[in-house]
């Protein structure tokens, strides 16, 4: 299991981003968190199998039909922290 982070911007805010990243999750079986940030981009920090990530990663490279992804960031992360499914925050 890998924990990641990753940074959405664009269209992100307001296009049902969030909702729709924990329901791709959630059918990956990856936990963790979504999040607005005040610079109007997405923060999601994700723990799963490589395989799982890699395809949450490929899915927010356009998001939700109404979103419009302009840059997405990768940061690996070492963390201990266990989340209890994804939620949106």
């Amino acid at each position: 299991m890998s924990t990641v982070r990753f940074l959405v911007s664009g269209k992100v805010q307001g296009v049902c981003f969030r909702a729709a990243t924990r329901e791709q999750a959630a059918r990956l079986g990856v936990q963790g968190f979504a999040r607005n940030l005040p610079d109007g981009s997405v923060e999601v920090v994700a723990l799963g199998s490589d395989e799982a990530l890699q395809q949450l990663e490929c899915w927010l490279r356009s998001g939700p039909p109404l979103a419009e992804v302009l840059e997405l960031r990768r940061e690996s992360l070492t963390s201990t922290s266990t989340f209890t499914g994804f939620t949106t925050r």
